[in-house]
């Protein structure tokens, strides 16, 4: 199935602007009122019927409103084969029609079809939602119905079938017909004669075209328009096998000759000699293609955006100047009218002679009528003919076309025994059969494949004595022969399309649905005026001069790429392989997110998803990593990491393409319904600068969403042209913002992540600085990574019974499907509606175990009701899923419980809607108290959150929903659903409270010391009762490679252990107090001498007040961060060893191991121990003083199954007293350096840079106080003995500028009151007098 290409829709409303204001289209004249009265005005004459009950009841009386004669028309007899029929005179368009039944009567017409003809030969159905449409009509006499119809026609002759009466009296008619007059150029194409079309100029280049015309004919293959030029382009509309083949070339490229080829086939069933209305709108490479209404919405291949065409354009055939390129296509042969091309009337520049018209032998401008006389049969029809009887030759031909691959096409009974020909598998077979006394003939032949394709196909067979032929569409090569003995004698009669009667060596099929034509029995035309008359022959429920094949599927309503299969009552949908289902291929069946796969009880791996469900986006393949507290979905691409660059220049770019496991459109849909995506870009680079920092043009650049181009890196965010380095303000060289700027000839890398989704994913990458000798580059560019699914959480809370939620009416015209999930505790209520004039589809829970879809299209309403097995208004989420189309309805709850239901054969397919869409309510009525979410319809998420904000009475999210309020349980709590409220599980962290956000600490004590035991074997009791240790204690911790710590504390005695982890080697790392109250952590990890020691901040810390302190470390990167500061990193020596072996007990405030421990902290720093407070405490995922302060309560209980992880020793008193310290308040614009209006503010440098020698904070502070008061008295002496003398220093400051600290003031308390902390490096000049 063609799906549209993004972004045509611009380019299609500029194309109907452009048409509607310059160019003909090839629909019908629309007046602006066409709707007279066309058949009262007409003479008496004018009415023709099958048959008439008497004089008065002529079809002369048949007039709407009239009284005369007996009132109106009726028939002799109440029949099906009953008719009347009406000469409009000339041809008309028609726009309604209006019946009443014979005045004053019980005569009258429930039911009816029209038929109309150009002719009065060859009719054809009024066709509506893909049927022969069966007009309601009277219930009595008097009444008029009137009826508008849904696509206008033009015809000359109408004829009513009644096919309905009423149950009192007989059938009675009168009618009025409503359109105005019609007019329009017509050409007779004779198969020879072709029109051309000379432009003024000999070439043209042309950006748009509209081309419109109407056809008729009776062939299946000609050509209707072509044109072509030296340079490869063409246009060509011709049908093949009866469809409509449209072929356009707007230009190759210099790789190959068929690129910008472009093919496209629509419609089917061409050649019934009726008038087709064909539009080709053309702007740039973007293709309207109308064909009765239908249109194909398309864009051409190629890279070229304008039809070059030289000379000529020609109607009717290939040019006789043309190149040798027609392959031997046929001219059209039939009619054409209202040929428009760029605005001008060709058939009107023929008439008057302008335009080149000598290839006709005699041009004609009107239609030249190549009638033959069709016969519809269908599974009750039979058409009886006679031919030569006692005759030993059989000679029958005939045309037929049909779906269906079985039916009887001839049967007739033999003197002596039967013969048939009917299709078997799509295939003719021919079966004599004739017993005598002395022997048994029996002759098979079989001929043909997929002759139920809805084409003519021609079948002749001819037996006599010992000889039989089989001949399919007039190939003599491939004809069917036998020889065997046979001997026949006729017996005169001949019955096609049906045979019901009993006989001894009855049919192998007994009925055919299709049409046939040109029938010949014993080398005799039949004639089927005199059958229809009565005089020869008979039938049954046949009807004559009409073929009414119907393509069910075209158009196709299997979508998805489904494929269409049909018979004549039918069709059906094969959608294998497309990753969708259902009767019409519409619904997905994968979910639309990682998000959702997560909530079915799926892990980690890689999945289809379907983002836009039923629309038009298919499904692909991401990897979906599953986490516990989020959902990441991985979208892969192609590029190699560390791809090589070289040669590349500002003015020849390389341009690196990266094409990705999925299309633009489909991963936009993932990044706009995610919380949050992310993409690393790394360039490493050898004399290869990447954006030209500070103020230079990029040399390289990347491309994102919407293929915009984008100068910054990762790291860094939109419109900040600088890598990671440059924001975090530590390249190698600090004139630049980009490591790779600096141009070095040692090798360098500039990476980060990209995080602006709007700008994801990256596309292309230009790299232009790789040409000089020596430079070069390496390019790597990893997956995109986005994490959530706001579609999937989408939701709001109904809250009184007449609140509800509106949206823009729903478009589900023939394929509407709608899923959603919900919540309540109410017994009943509606959860969408949305109405039409009569139309209308509705979703409701109609009773505690109830849910029920109803809707009506036209036929009446319908309703599915689904019953769960237990109640549904638990306050648990219940998904329901509904779908209808033109084949089906489907209504499905929480995956289990199935209905459906057929759509009618006959009647109306299309829902059609006005009102808006109401969500929560039907009108005010029933309203549903609950929560909706993730209402999803025709593949698109309605935004209820966003919608709900404005709704009294609706809330955005859902009460008691983790969407809405789990961003209050903080530090790593996890939100636990609950309908009436949520809770947070802090189990997992080191807090406590309703949010996670009290501090669970102790004060401990001379001598007090907390011992827990990471090892598994000592836990594996303990694991049973702590769902923690089961999570977080696995043999990759044992060596481990990285830790996170964090705790808080404070005291007022140094030194002593804060934290201390000691392993079953000599490895340990320890968190500790030194004697002047710093603070020092400590790694032994193997490898080097002594332990690596770093002096985290020399300030005394042992003064009484909170400090919190994070420690982060992953093989050599070492992060910590002391209070507010900003995060300072260090790297372990290259000599050192990364895995810390054999992890085994982690202790707080004291350390008592029997293993090795190391004698320098033990004798520096474990007496008298810690004494005073700590807080939240956690190590690698544990939080150790939280589980001892909780497990106090559980030892007095029973004796527990096996020994707990965590011990201690001396008194612990649970308290709060260490809880981390204040945080400072947020910077304001005026003084924050990453705001963009402060141009004038200074980036913070590294604080290890500032502080390389251990200079501190309070000695700066406290030596700026004493400058002070040896200035004043310095002063003093100046002025007493007017001696001036100069002294210039220079000292380090870590205080914002400005900045002055009250008197008494404490040296922490300063610096939380700092409105911008930031470590400044600066140099100061004094000048003393």
């Amino acid at each position: 199935m063609h799906r549209p290409v993004g972004g045509l829709t611009l380019f299609v409303a500029a194309l109907w602007i452009f048409c509607n204001v310059n160019c003909v289209r090839g629909a019908l004249p629309t007046a602006p009122k066409c709707d007279e009265a066309l058949a009262s005005p007409l003479p008496h004459t004018a009415f023709s019927s099958s048959s008439v009950f008497s004089n008065g009841y002529a079809p002369g009386y048949a007039k709407l409103n009239r009284r005369g004669g007996a009132g109106g028309w009726s028939p002799l007899d109440s029949d099906h084969y009953q008719w009347l029929q009406v000469d409009l005179g000339s041809r008309k368009q028609l726009s309604a029609i209006a019946t009443q039944g014979r005045y004053s009567s019980s005569d009258w017409t429930t039911h009816y079809r029209l038929l109309y003809s150009d002719t009065g030969r060859n009719w054809k159905p009024y066709h509506q939602d893909g049927n022969i449409w069966a007009f309601a009509g009277n219930s009595n006499s008097e009444s008029a119905i009137r009826h508008e119809l849904q696509h206008g026609i033009v015809a000359r002759f109408l004829r009513l079938v009644p096919l309905e009466w009423s149950k009192e009296g007989r059938i009675g008619l009168r009618i009025e017909v409503y359109g105005c007059s019609y007019w329009a150029d017509m050409i007779n194409f004779d198969g020879q004669g072709v029109i051309s079309y000379r432009f003024k100029v000999k070439k043209m280049k042309l950006i748009k075209d509209v081309i419109a015309l109407r056809f008729k004919t009776s062939e299946s293959e000609g050509v209707i328009l072509h044109g072509e030029g030296q340079q490869g382009d063409y246009i060509t509309l011709e049908l093949r096998k009866a469809k409509l083949l449209l072929q356009i070339n707007l230009g190759s490229n210099q790789y190959g000759s068929i690129l910008g080829h472009t093919s496209v086939t629509t419609g089917s069933l061409l050649d019934d000699n009726h008038w087709h209305s064909v539009v080709i709108e053309r702007y740039r490479r973007n293709v309207n293609f109308t064909l009765d209404r239908h249109t194909q919405h398309f864009r051409t291949n190629g890279e070229f955006d304008h039809l070059d065409l030289d000379y000529e354009l020609s109607f009717g055939g290939m040019p006789y100047s043309g190149k040798p390129a027609g392959g031997g296509r046929k001219n059209f042969k039939g009619c054409m009218e209202s040929i428009n091309y760029n605005g001008d009337n060709i058939t009107d520049l023929a008439r008057r002679k302008k335009l080149d018209t000598s290839s006709f032998r005699n041009l004609s401008f009107s239609c030249v009528e190549t009638h033959s006389y069709p016969v519809f049969f269908n599974a009750t029809s039979f058409l009886q003919l006679p031919g030569r009887a006692a005759h030993n030759l059989i000679s029958v031909g005939l045309q037929f076309r049909t779906w269906n691959p079985q039916g009887l096409l001839l049967f007739s009974n033999l003197d002596d025994g039967t013969l048939e020909m009917s299709l078997e598998d799509s295939k003719a077979v021919l079966r004599i059969n004739v017993s005598r006394a002395d022997r048994h003939y029996l002759v098979v032949l079989t001929s043909g494949s997929d002759l139920n394709d809805g084409q003519w196909h021609a079948v002749r067979l001819v037996a006599k004595e010992n000889f039989a032929m089989l001949m399919i569409d007039g190939d003599e090569a491939s004809a069917v022969h036998s020889t065997s003995p046979l001997s026949i004698t006729t017996g005169g009669t001949y019955h096609l399309g049906g045979y019901f009667l009993q006989t001894l060596f009855p049919p192998s099929q007994r009925y055919f649905q299709g049409c046939m034509q040109a029938i010949v029995v014993d080398d005799q035309p039949a004639d089927l005026y005199a059958v229809e008359k009565g005089t020869v022959g008979a039938f049954e429920n046949v009807s004559l001069d009409m073929c009414a094949i119907i393509d069910r599927c075209m158009p196709n309503h299997c979508e998805h790429g489904g494929r269409c299969k049909q018979t004549w009552d039918g069709f059906s949908c094969t959608c294998d392989g497309t990753g969708y289902t259902g009767a019409t291929c519409h619904t997905s069946i994968y979910e639309p997110s990682c998000e959702a796969y997560k909530h079915l009880g799926r892990s980690s791996d890689t999945y289809w998803i379907d983002p836009d469900g039923s629309g038009p986006l298919g499904p692909f393949k991401v990897n979906c990593n599953m986490t516990e507290d989020k959902v990441w979905t991985v979208v892969m691409n192609n590029l190699p990491p560390k791809t090589t660059v070289t040669g590349s220049s500002r003015e020849r770019r390389t341009i690196l393409q990266v094409n990705y496991s999925a299309s633009m459109d489909q991963v936009t849909a993932i990044t706009t319904s995610a919380e949050h995506c992310e993409q690393e870009v790394s360039y490493s680079c050898r004399m290869s600068r990447l954006l030209n920092t500070p103020d230079g043009t990029p040399y390289t650049w990347w491309v994102g969403r919407g293929s915009e181009k984008h100068f910054y890196w990762g790291g860094s965010s939109p419109g900040i042209q600088k890598c990671a380095c440059g924001i975090d303000r530590n390249c190698t060289d600090p004139k630049y913002d980009c490591n790779c700027d600096a141009d070095h000839s040692q090798w360098r890398e500039d990476s980060g992540l990209l995080t602006h989704k709007e700008d994801l994913p990256v596309s292309q990458v230009a790299v232009g600085d790789t040409n000089r000798a020596g430079s070069e580059a390496k390019l790597s560019v990893g997956p995109l990574r986005c994490q959530g699914d706001d579609n999937y959480w989408n939701a709001a809370s109904f809250t009184t019974p007449s609140s509800y939620l509106h949206f823009a009416t729903f478009q589900g015209e023939t394929s509407a499907d709608i899923s959603f999930y919900f919540k309540t505790s109410a017994p009943y209520g509606v959860f969408l509606e949305n109405l039409g004039n009569t139309d209308f589809i509705r979703l409701e829970l109609k009773s505690p175990q109830v849910v029920s879809f109803s809707f009506d299209v036209g036929n009446g309403p319908v309703e599915l009701s689904v019953q769960s097995d237990t109640p549904l208004n638990d306050d648990q989420w219940h998904r329901v899923m509904a779908e209808r189309n033109i084949k089906e309805a489907v209504l499905l709850l929480d995956q289990t419980y199935r209905v459906s239901r057929p759509a009618p054969a006959q009647g109306h397919t299309r829902l059609e809607l006005f009102s808006q869409l109401y969500v929560g309510a039907a009108g005010g009525q029933r309203g549903f108290l609950g929560c909706i979410r993730a209402l999803r319809m025709n593949g698109v998420t309605l935004d209820l959150h966003e919608r709900a904000k404005v709704t009294p009475g609706v809330k955005p999210g859902c009460q008691g929903h983790c969407t809405s309020y789990g961003m209050y349980c903080r530090n790593g709590g996890k939100c636990v659903e609950k309908y009436n409220g949520y809770l947070c599980d802090c189990s997992a962290t080191a807090y406590d409270g309703p949010f996670c956000t009290r501090d669970v600490g102790g004060f401990f004590e001379t001598g007090t010391l907390v011992r827990y035991n990471l090892l598994p074997d000592g836990a594996a009791g303990a694991m049973k009762d702590s769902k923690v240790l089961a999570s977080h204690l696995t043999l990759q911790e044992v060596n481990s490679t990285k830790e996170e710590v964090a705790f808080s504390f404070s005291t007022s005695s140094a030194p002593a252990i804060l934290m201390y982890v000691s392993s079953k080697t000599e490895d340990y790392m320890a968190v500790l107090l030194k004697h002047n109250g710093s603070l020092e952590v400590r790694y032994n990890l193997g490898g080097l001498k002594e332990p690596f020691t770093i002096d985290v901040d020399q300030r005394n810390l042992a003064n009484g007040q909170p400090h919190s302190i994070n420690i982060s470390r992953i093989d050599r990167s070492l992060t910590i961060q002391l209070d507010h500061y900003p995060a300072v990193s260090h790297t372990l020596p290259d000599a050192s060893d990364t895995k810390f072996n054999l992890v085994k007990t982690l202790f707080l405030g004291k350390v008592y191991e029997t293993g090795y421990v190391d004698p320098v902290v033990i004798e520096r720093y474990n007496s008298p121990g810690f004494i005073g407070c700590l807080s939240r405490v956690q190590f690698n995922g544990v939080a150790p003083l939280k589980f001892a302060l909780r497990s106090t309560s559980v030892v007095q209980q029973a004796q527990p199954a096996a020994p707990s992880p965590v011990s201690y020793q001396g008194k612990l008193v649970e308290s709060n007293c260490g809880a981390s310290p204040l945080t400072i308040p947020p910077m304001s614009a005026a003084t924050d350096p990453w705001h963009l209006d402060n141009t004038d503010a200074e980036f913070p440098f590294n604080e290890e840079r500032v502080i390389p020698d251990g200079v501190n904070r309070d000695s700066a502070i406290i030596g700026g106080i004493i400058a002070v008061v040896i200035f004043t008295i310095l002063c003093t002496l100046v002025f007493l003995i007017r001696y001036m003398f100069r002294h210039k220093g220079t000292y380090h400051t870590n205080e914002a500028k400005s900045t002055t600290e009250p008197p008494g003031e404490s040296t922490d308390t300063a610096i939380i009151g700092t409105e911008n902390p930031e470590t400044i490096e600066e140099s100061k000049k004094e000048w003393f007098i």
